[in-house]
């Protein structure tokens, strides 16, 4: 099993030293390229649905709404993450994800079967999430976890950016299918990247993945308060601060596009100072204040303070969530920890599109000002109720099938 607590010992490597890695740098790689896809795959959708129906809802949907078929994975076969052979599950989900890019791409498809495309899509981009970072755990040292996981943030931060931008300037000169044959050559190279450097590892134990692995691996994840108190604090601050950040175009109007820039670069300062700057220790440390940094400023909405840089300051807040995952990544037996992060991610996502969903539909009836204030401090509250839990966590190991 895994130790209790992160280890402190060894130096932390820099982002230079990380891609030296060739495994991490093949892992890094594929990710990047696996985001850059999804992001012009959901452009390209958003607009052929959008062109379609002239529906905002039906639009939103198509560009977001696989994150909701993320937790039907974490929920049946998340246990594929940590099977024997994780190369070639992980190769095998991603040449999934290229048959559905090249799905997409085919003219003439009803609406209909668009969707549910997205849907199971979405179902096996959270088994590839899981897989990806089982292996990302097994490919650095412990010492490592944290600016490996800080990288790949900022990676796909700043990729979804750059895709949106991209992904605008060829539908110039490109169809919505010129798009999705874009994403579907960067799906490509996402697997050749990803067969050509990630090795086999036959040190794991030898598992039959199913329903009832996961199960047992989920029940015995949710059913302790610490690592339930952990996945709390991961999931449901973010999602609500999401939730605010979905309503910056009633609330600004035209200057929604200031404060989305000053939540980006919130969020890249953040990620670099903790993922890069920070001892373990001090990160430790921070997970608390993080957390309560990225809903405070928001409380402020209500006085209409400078919108920019409150929404800079707070988002700096999502942060918080490297050292979770260094602290949740310490408590999980090496034999789960592919599922136990895919969980993570998937809730997360998940949640997010739940703070959206509440935010809009609290909006409806109440302001977007009242609602930014009102999402921020149940963000708070679950923070400080939670936070005995987080310093007590603990886990213990579920008694896994074989064979």
């Amino acid at each position: 099993m895994a130790s209790s607590e992160p280890n402190t010992s060894d130096a932390t490597p820099g982002y230079r030293a990380l891609l030296r890695n060739r495994e991490f740098a093949g892992l890094y790689a594929g990710f990047t390229l696996t985001v850059a896809a999804s992001t012009l795959s959901g452009f390209a959708l958003g607009t052929l649905v959008d062109r379609s129906t002239g529906s905002p809802f039906l639009t939103a949907v198509s560009m977001y709404g696989a994150t909701f078929a993320t937790v039907l994975g974490a929920t049946t076969l998340m246990s594929v993450a940590d099977g024997s052979r994780p190369r070639r599950t992980l190769v095998a989900l991603q040449a999934v994800a290229l048959a559905g890019a090249c799905a997409q791409a085919a003219p003439g498809m009803p609406l209909t079967a668009r969707f549910a495309l997205l849907l199971l899509l979405g179902f096996f981009q959270s088994l590839n999430t899981g897989t990806r970072m089982g292996l990302l755990a097994e490919a650095v040292p412990a010492s490592a976890y944290v600016p490996a996981r800080s990288l790949m943030n900022i990676t796909a931060g700043g990729t979804s950016v750059l895709g949106f931008a991209l992904g605008a300037l060829l539908l110039r000169h490109l169809t919505p299918q010129g798009l999705f044959v874009a994403a579907a050559a960067l799906t490509a190279a996402a697997l050749a990247v990803t067969a050509a450097t990630v090795r086999e590892r036959s040190i794991r134990p030898p598992r039959r993945p199913g329903l009832r692995e996961t199960w047992t691996t989920n029940a015995a994840l949710l059913s302790r308060t610490g690592p339930r108190a952990l996945l709390l604090n991961l999931w449901v601050p973010n999602g609500l601060i999401v939730g605010c950040e979905a309503l910056f175009i009633p609330y600004a109007g035209a200057n929604a596009g200031v404060l989305l820039a000053a939540a980006s670069g919130g969020m890249l300062l953040g990620d670099l100072t903790v993922g890069r700057l920070l001892s373990p220790e001090w990160r430790r440390r921070s997970a608390f204040p993080l957390r309560l940094l990225l809903a405070a400023p928001y409380l402020l909405f209500a006085l209409h303070p400078p919108a920019p840089v409150a929404v800079f300051v707070a988002s700096a807040g999502f942060a918080a969530t490297l050292p979770l995952q260094e602290r949740l990544l310490a408590l999980t037996p090496e034999q789960v920890r592919g599922q136990v992060q895919g969980v993570e991610s998937a809730g997360r996502m998940t949640w997010q599109g739940i703070g959206a969903a509440v935010a809009g539909a609290t909006a409806q009836v109440l302001s977007p000002t009242v609602t930014i204030t009102g999402l921020a401090a149940v963000s708070v509250c679950v923070t400080l109720a939670s936070r005995p839990h987080v310093n007590r966590a603990r886990w213990v190991a579920p008694t896994l099938p074989r064979g």
